[in-house]
């Protein structure tokens, strides 16, 4: 592993962000040495450093925000993965050159004037659509993928039928929905989809639900062998 320096406000720590941890989870990337994966809106890089355990496939993870795209460096550097992940300090407009499958966690949240915002501006700018819109993500995801290419997002819920429309605007099949609840009795509260590039419409798969958390806040079964490979 190895050595770098932290910055006051961090820490050495396994990355078990619950949307990144199910999202990497959840998508199938190409087992092919020579294949390329992009992760966009990739924040600290935790899903392409999930994903290197799936694949052998080159990741290109693409964030906006310098502040993050320097944190993902780093932990790309800390786990000894420069040969397989590169972080791109980019506009994801801006990331054409890259193909093949695409995971995708964009922000969930309208920049409406009545959106009630995170005052920390990272992650105002990651969970709402401040800097880059859902629309725009899906169109760009497309862009990425030659045909038949798969593309993976997570997101909220109550944004699917929005999330469907878009992908129909821009050549994306859904072919696999999975419902996130946070406890068993609560409303589901992540949808993951996977969409293809020009594939056949139908044949629409709704996979078994995830519940995070059981009754006493801790992971259930499911989710603990998601996160550490155990059900234990």
């Amino acid at each position: 592993m190895n050595k770098i320096e932290l910055k006051e406000d961090e820490r050495i720590d396994q990355l078990y962000a619950n949307d990144a941890v199910l999202l990497a989870h959840f998508a199938e990337p190409t087992k092919k040495e020579n294949g390329k994966v992009v992760d966009l809106c990739a924040g600290n890089g935790a899903v392409g450093l999930f994903l290197t355990s799936k694949t052998k496939a080159s990741i290109a993870a693409v964030e906006i925000q310098p502040k993050l795209a320097e944190m993902a460096k780093r932990s790309v550097k800390l786990n000894s993965l420069e040969q397989q992940v590169t972080v791109l300090n980019l506009d994801l407009n801006d990331s054409l050159k890259y193909l093949k499958k695409v995971t995708c966690n964009p922000p969930y949240f309208s920049d409406l004037p009545t959106s009630k915002k995170n005052p920390n501006p990272y992650l105002a700018l990651a969970r709402h659509e401040i800097t880059v819109t859902l629309a725009q993500t899906i169109e760009m995801s497309s862009a990425l993928l030659k045909t038949k290419g798969k593309a993976y997002f997570v997101h909220r819920p109550d944004r699917l039928f929005e999330i469907f429309e878009c992908m129909q605007k821009n050549r994306l099949a859904p072919k696999k929905v999975q419902l996130v609840y946070p406890k068993e009795g609560r409303e589901a509260n992540m949808v993951l989809v996977e969409a293809i590039k020009d594939g056949r419409k139908g044949g629409l798969r709704f996979l078994p639900p995830i519940t995070v958390y059981q009754a006493n806040d801790e992971y259930t079964p499911e989710m603990r062998g998601i996160l550490y490979g155990t059900a234990g």
